[in-house]
């Protein structure tokens, strides 16, 4: 992916008309670049074990989610522009990949980073008022000092700004051991940017398992295509047609030379 591209993506910045915010201590003019870079970072790294608040004030650890891929956002309950046009897109993003790759194939959270004004009741109601019934997807509020530590982990940087925040649009995807993947940005992104990396971790799951079951997971992936035309993922069936012959003609050989070496073989 483009340094350049990546770099026009973070001009999604959020500048919404929040009437309350809190600013972070370090407060400063949006630096890109460095934003950029800090996302970029994290990379490879693992996220750490956290415990966060759900809508109905529960508490979650971030462990729980250990075993399959998961997507997490950064919003703020106070922004009436970016973070509900990038919410809705994720979800329809979100419908799309469950429908291609499985229902509960992965987990999506979206953090609020506005503390303590993102709080349990308002992460219940961001959710509810841009539509989110998905029961794999849970709205989160950190305590101060764990958002500061799931920033840090995460690459996220947000600057305070008069009318809200200006910060790095990105979804991060976090792999079945807690390792961070892959970053997307923007507030609009193609299907296969936030796709790719959950068929490929999907997929290096199910090569470590065995059984008809895992084999039959990979193979179902492999033939899972972006169609452009209609913007969505379908099973390309002539790929399946193509792995069946050609096992079937690699089986074939393995019988001939089989019974070539047993043909040959002379007889005690």
């Amino acid at each position: 992916m483009r340094r350049a591209a990546l770099a026009l993506a973070l001009l999604g910045a959020s500048l919404s008309l929040a009437a309350t915010t809190a600013a972070p201590a370090d407060s400063a003019s949006p630096d890109y670049k460095l934003a950029l870079d800090t996302s970029q970072a994290v990379i490879g790294k693992p996220l750490g074990d956290y415990v966060l608040s759900d809508r109905l004030n529960r508490e979650l650890r971030l462990a729980g989610y250990r075993g399959k891929p998961l997507v997490v956002s950064f919003v703020y309950t106070g922004c009436f522009e970016v973070c509900p046009i990038t919410t809705r897109f994720l979800a329809k993003s979100v419908q799309a990949a469950r429908a291609a790759l499985g229902p509960d194939s992965f987990n999506v959270i979206s953090i609020g980073f506005n503390q303590p004004f993102d709080s349990p009741a308002a992460m219940a109601a961001f959710a509810r008022q841009n539509g989110i019934r998905d029961p794999r997807w849970e709205f989160l509020s950190p305590d101060a000092r764990t958002l500061a530590a799931l920033t840090r982990d995460l690459g996220f940087t947000y600057y305070a700004t008069p009318k809200g925040f200006d910060h790095i649009t990105q979804l991060s995807v976090i792999d079945a051991q807690g390792v961070i993947y892959r970053q997307v940005y923007g507030d609009s992104y193609t299907l296969p940017m936030l796709m790719d990396p959950l068929k490929e971790l999907l997929s290096g799951q199910a090569s470590r398992r065995v059984g008809i079951d895992a084999i039959w997971t990979k193979v179902k992936l492999f033939c899972t295509v972006y169609d452009p035309n209609s913007g969505g993922y379908r099973i390309n069936y002539s790929l399946f047609f193509e792995i069946f012959t050609g096992l079937t003609v690699l089986g074939a050989i393995a019988w001939y030379l089989l019974r070539e070496r047993r043909r040959r073989s002379p007889v005690i």
